[in-house]
């Protein structure tokens, strides 16, 4: 514990905090909502007036909160743990219904429902980056604002890049490990991808590549992971590819 000390001091506790209550939260919903969904336990949909009251509404209300006081009081001590804390708890209910946010319907147990929880696992790779000191904007040690900034454009243009052919975790590691979304961006994008569609013609020697390299129906690492919080919602196996690759 002692050598943990020093590493989890300052900026990476803070961050620890919030990684923290992100994955406890987030793993705790999920398990409530299995429950509800299989009818065990004393666990119900939330409703006020007959209108389902879905997590993410808590969600937004935490994350209104803690920023506020953030900004407002700037607490240090525990209270900065503690604010950090109900961010992560705020950001996970919210993040656990981030296909909501896109498809405006409740999608929640479909195969659209799944990028919720690509969006929670994207989520904790940040935070798990930023806790073991990757930070893009970290000018110490530095050559000037100059050579920072102009590191942060490069880096950024090749994660967008990635994000585009269809490799969103390697652009989203990419941020803060600039190898991996170079790497990414210069491989073939995904046939499903906006930057096939807009630079891959049909019938072009790219997209006959592109579809051999990811035919449809085809599952990675990620989607197994994806899995395990969202079981039963696999998408039919002729209709999509994998969606986020690194």
């Amino acid at each position: 514990m002692d050598a943990l000390l020093p590493f989890l001091s300052g900026r990476r506790a803070v961050v620890a905090w919030l990684v923290a209550a992100l994955l406890v939260t987030f793993l705790t919903t999920r398990f409530v909502t299995r429950a509800i969904r299989a009818g065990r336990g004393p666990f119900r949909d939330a409703s006020v007036g007959g209108v389902h009251l879905h997590h993410e509404v808590y969600g937004i209300f935490l994350l209104l909160g803690t920023g506020t006081a953030e900004f407002t009081y700037r607490p240090g001590g525990a209270g900065q743990y503690v604010l950090a804390a109900l961010f992560g708890v705020g950001a996970a209910l919210t993040l656990d219904e981030f296909a909501l946010w896109l498809h405006l319907d409740d999608v929640y147990w479909s195969a659209e429902g799944r990028s919720s929880v690509d969006a929670v696992l994207l989520a904790l790779l940040v935070g798990g980056l930023l806790l073991f000191g990757a930070n893009p904007f970290d000018t110490d040690g530095a050559g000037g604002e100059v050579a920072v900034a102009v590191t942060v454009v490069v880096n950024t243009v090749f994660a967008l890049i990635s994000i585009l052919k269809g490799r969103v975790v390697a652009g989203v590691v990419g941020v803060f490990v600039p190898a991996v979304s170079v790497v990414a961006a210069l491989r073939l994008a995904r046939p499903t991808s906006r930057w096939a569609r807009r630079r891959y013609p049909a019938g072009s020697d790219r997209a006959r590549r592109a579809q051999e390299r990811f035919p449809a129906g085809r599952r990675n690492r990620w989607d197994g992971l994806v899995d395990l919080f969202a079981p039963g919602t696999r998408p039919a196996p002729p209709r999509s590819a994998a969606r986020v690759d690194g």
